[in-house]
């Protein structure tokens, strides 16, 4: 009997080693997977970061296409180009840029009219000529212009304007009226006179001070050319 219950012990002693060696193959293989899944991870956020890169390249590269092709950019070029090789006026006295509904050519109204008046100077008619040629043809035959007159916010009243309402509106109209004049089609335009109530800079500076420069650019024509 006690050799029978050596044997036995051995026995199992036996069959519990392969718990064991079961045991760290299984701690093994998890270590492995846990390998596996940083390593997962890893790739994934440098995947990610790489999906971005390329998307960021591609969206520039759409966006920079989208100019060289839209005819919204063309025309903006065009404006530009016109601007820069025909305007003698002072520099930043006509300014071409973007909102939201299309381009927006800035004229400073110094610049842009006789003194006090809404007759136009003739720099300023040669560059509306210049323009209307530009909107003669497919697409820009059916784009629309609007013209806005502005103020700055000194009063004026004078029995030819009362007020600043009238000036801006006068002006604003009178550039219609040019355009009109040149061949425009007049359901493609419309004039409106904002007075002072829609400055481009602030008049004063915080201590409630005049900024001469500022209100000299607040008085402008703006013209607005979109589909």
């Amino acid at each position: 009997m006690p050799h029978r219950r050596r044997r036995s012990d051995a026995v199992q002693e036996n069959e519990d080693d392969w718990l064991v060696t079961y045991a760290d193959a299984i701690t093994l293989l998890m270590a492995f997977f846990v390998m596996l899944i940083s390593f997962s991870k890893i790739d994934l956020v440098r995947f990610e970061e790489v999906q971005a890169g390329i998307k960021g390249t591609v969206g520039k590269q759409e966006q920079e296409e989208a100019k060289e092709v839209l005819p919204i950019y063309k025309m903006h070029s065009k404006v530009q180009a016109i601007v820069d090789t025909t305007s003698e006026l002072p520099p930043g006295d006509v300014q071409v840029g973007f909102d939201d509904e299309g381009i927006v050519i800035d004229f400073v109204v110094a610049s842009f009219f006789k003194p006090q008046s809404v007759e136009m100077t003739d720099q300023a008619k040669l560059i509306l000529r210049q323009i209307r040629y530009e909107l003669q043809d497919p697409p820009y035959n059916l784009y629309f212009v609007d013209v806005e007159g502005h103020t700055d916010d000194v009063p004026i009243s004078t029995p030819e304007f009362p007020s600043n309402w009238e000036l801006s509106a006068l002006q604003a109209a009178s550039v219609v009226r040019y355009l009109i004049e040149e061949g425009m089609d007049p359901e493609r335009m419309q004039a409106a006179g904002y007075a002072d109530t829609r400055p481009k800079l602030k008049a004063t500076n915080v201590a409630g001070e005049a900024i001469p420069e500022n209100r000299r650019q607040n008085r402008r024509i703006a013209i607005r050319l979109h589909p």
